[in-house]
């Protein structure tokens, strides 16, 4: 399986986790690339089997406005069909309104999400990063 992760990190939370279920997938014997939003696009979907998008609660719990949102636009209306997972990271709020609100936008479209999203607090500790690790190689086996 050819997996992308796809990310936007202001801090470098989401990027950590980016690396870390990258790691994971790549433990569970598969392909990946990680992207950052700016060079991923509707063009590149049909190159991988799974993408895995991670963006952090933004403002009022929301994604990514300058850069992740207009690049998932782009994307989004693609997903029919497609296996996909969703993460990221929030550092205020109980952060799970943006991740609901996400997950429910890419049912919308068709989107086959294969496992539940993955959101951790604020910068990723180190059993957090073993969780995205285990993330990874979840999806890489859906």
């Amino acid at each position: 399986m050819k997996v992308a992760v796809v990310y936007w990190s202001g801090t470098g939370n989401t990027e950590k986790m980016a690396d870390c279920i990258a790691e994971g997938i790549e433990n569970a014997g598969s392909e990946v690339e990680v992207i950052f939003c700016d060079d991923f696009g509707a063009d590149m979907l049909n190159d991988y089997d799974l993408v895995a998008f991670g963006c952090p609660a933004m403002g009022d719990e929301v994604l990514e406005e300058s850069s992740f949102e207009p690049m998932f636009e782009e994307v989004e209306e693609e997903l029919n069909g497609r296996k996909i997972a969703l993460f990221g990271s929030y550092e205020w709020n109980e952060g799970q309104k943006w991740m609901k609100d996400w997950k429910v936008r890419c049912e919308g479209v068709g989107a086959k999400i294969v496992a539940e999203p993955l959101c951790v607090y604020d910068c990723p500790t180190p059993e957090d990063e073993d969780d995205c690790v285990a993330f990874g190689e979840k999806i890489a086996k859906a």
